[in-house]
């Protein structure tokens, strides 16, 4: 399979994104601002943990809005069954907006279903650990949480709410993955724009410069100020840094994959989700481990694959397969992982090198032995 997905004449470039984004302490409390302007019924897809802890705070600040409203527990996978049980409710609902309020997967969800019923949509995060919130795609997963595909979408949310106070009391470990999911942002930009492949609006468009200049800015807003939103957060304190880095993770990451398009670093992720000890782990630490192996695929310097591996360690997200309880794959499992990456249509296609079963398996065997080999020895001489 080529490598390009048809690159429009040189004239043309296309952008997208949401049509509001706003980040603030304690905005999910004025919720109900941004859903006015939407429409009349309201349908919450609420996640699970989100649902116990903070469904009836949500259901408060909305009294008194002058909205229908209908709060719905999220199943926590975004499968096929997940998407059709939501997409009737809101039916029955008769909503002409649809909130998801949660992770990526909720988001996707909210999103599948708003689509399926002509309803507008909202996005509220409670954690920055993914990208998913701003963009026009959905990623499905079989129930037990395999990937399966993704959904190109035709149009963004409406409007995403994101409370800055409300995620950095969420644990960490979501913010870190959602770094991981960011640091992917520029890298398979990088990729796209050397094997001239199309970005992810209206079709596919080359990637425009204001694509290329978020995607530029997510990576250096991530260098600068990830280590220390991660240890501010690690104390409950919110910080610029901290409000920096889940804009990064969520509103340039979001734009800059959308507009720039994603590649082997993501489509590792998907192939790792054959093997069941992944499964523990977020979308954004396999992602970040996914972003090494497309730097080793590539063929990129050491030095910067040390640099991006040694800035992965520092915030405790996976360089090596061991960190992904993979320690003991063989390289047959690693076939496996390899052989999903490229399964027809997969984004991994779309790195401007040769590709086959056997290079994607060695590039992620010789990332292991790399990385493996450098903070082994760290470790022996401590």
């Amino acid at each position: 399979m080529a490598a390009t997905q048809g690159w429009h004449s040189a004239q043309g470039r296309a952008f997208g994104g949401p049509l509001k984004y706003i980040q603030r302490a304690g905005e999910i409390d004025r919720l109900a601002d941004h859903l006015r302007p939407l429409g009349s019924k309201a349908f919450l897809l609420v996640d699970g943990f989100v649902f116990e802890k903070l469904g009836p705070s949500i259901l408060a600040s909305l009294e008194g809005s002058g909205l229908g409203l209908t709060m719905e527990k999220f199943n926590g996978e975004c499968c096929r069954e997940e998407i059709d049980r939501v997409t009737a409710q809101v039916a029955e609902a008769k909503a002409d907006v649809v909130v998801g309020i949660g992770g990526g997967k909720t988001a996707d969800t909210a999103k599948l279903a708003a689509i399926a019923n002509q309803a507008r949509i909202a996005i509220v995060p409670t954690i920055a650990s993914t990208d998913a919130p701003t963009s026009a795609i959905a990623v499905t997963y079989t129930p037990q949480g395999v990937f399966k595909e993704s959904f190109m979408l035709p149009r963004n949310p409406d409007v995403v709410v994101v409370d800055s106070a409300l995620i950095a009391k969420a644990p960490v470990r979501f913010l870190v993955a959602g770094i991981g999911d960011a640091l992917s942002t520029w890298f398979e930009a990088r990729s796209n724009l050397e094997s001239r492949s199309d970005n992810f609006i209206a079709g596919g468009y080359p990637a425009p410069l204001a694509g290329i200049a978020i995607a530029k800015a997510c990576h250096e807003v991530l260098m600068r100020d990830a280590l220390a939103a991660k240890l501010a957060v690690e104390k409950g304190a919110l910080t610029p840094a901290v409000e920096n880095i889940i804009e990064a993770n969520t509103l340039l990451s979001g734009l800059g994959f959308e507009n720039c398009a994603v590649s082997a670093a993501h489509g590792i992720h998907d192939g790792l989700t054959v093997l069941e000890e992944s499964h523990g782990f977020f979308h954004g630490e396999k992602v970040a481990f996914g972003v090494l192996c497309l730097l080793m695929l590539e063929g990129r310097p050491l030095a910067e694959i040390e640099e991006t591996a040694r800035f992965c360690q520092s915030l405790g997200l996976p360089t090596t397969l061991a960190d992904l309880r993979l320690g003991k794959a063989t390289a047959e499992d690693i076939e496996r992982v390899a052989k999903a990456a490229l399964k027809e249509g997969s984004i991994t296609w779309r790195v401007a090198v040769p590709l086959s079963v056997e290079i994607v398996r060695d590039a992620i065997i010789a990332l292991d032995a790399f990385t493996s080999s450098l903070f082994g020895a760290e470790r022996r001489t401590v």
